[in-house]
């Protein structure tokens, strides 16, 4: 009785894995938007807080712009960098950028720059003449002091199309 239930729970698993009603994770059948541009917001820490007396803990921060497409070119167009009030403080693409099919570009905050603050962002636009697959936009920060290191990543978010 208990195995006819374990087949038949297999059995109704694998359909709805098949039909789609449960896909498994990184399913090969989910679909890729593929776009001519977009503007993505990515949260960059030029410190975070520690301690119960919130000391500044200072990071060096790189933003990181990878062309996932395997055929076709994107096309930077900004990297505007701005503080924790949303002025603009940096534009760090003086001329559209080419990055080809499966390329990558970075741009380095300094842990000694502190003019972004810890609610730091880049608003990045990029645009491709043919629909491609989106670049992976993320910031990853860094740091180390004596014996104690921390290091995370901030993906970006599409803000407009």
């Amino acid at each position: 009785m208990i195995s006819e239930m374990k087949t038949r729970l297999i059995v109704l698993m694998l359909i709805l894995v098949i039909t789609g009603i449960f896909p498994g994770h990184g399913s090969a059948f989910s679909t890729v938007n593929l776009l001519k541009g977009q503007s993505v917001y990515v949260s960059i820490y030029s410190h975070i807080y520690h301690g119960d007396h919130e000391r500044p803990f200072d990071l060096t921060a790189t933003l990181s712009i990878r062309n996932t497409d395997p055929k076709q070119e994107i096309t930077l167009v900004s990297a505007d960098y701005f503080d924790s009030d949303g002025n603009f403080l940096k534009n760090y693409v003086e001329k559209p950028v080419k990055l080809k099919n499966l390329a990558s570009i970075r741009y380095v905050i300094k842990g000694t720059d502190k003019s972004g603050g810890s609610g730091a962002k880049f608003i990045v636009r990029w645009e491709s003449k043919e629909p491609v697959n989106p670049p992976l936009i993320e910031a990853i920060m860094i740091s180390t002091k004596s014996q104690q290191g921390i290091s995370f990543i901030s993906r970006g978010i599409a803000i407009k199309e």
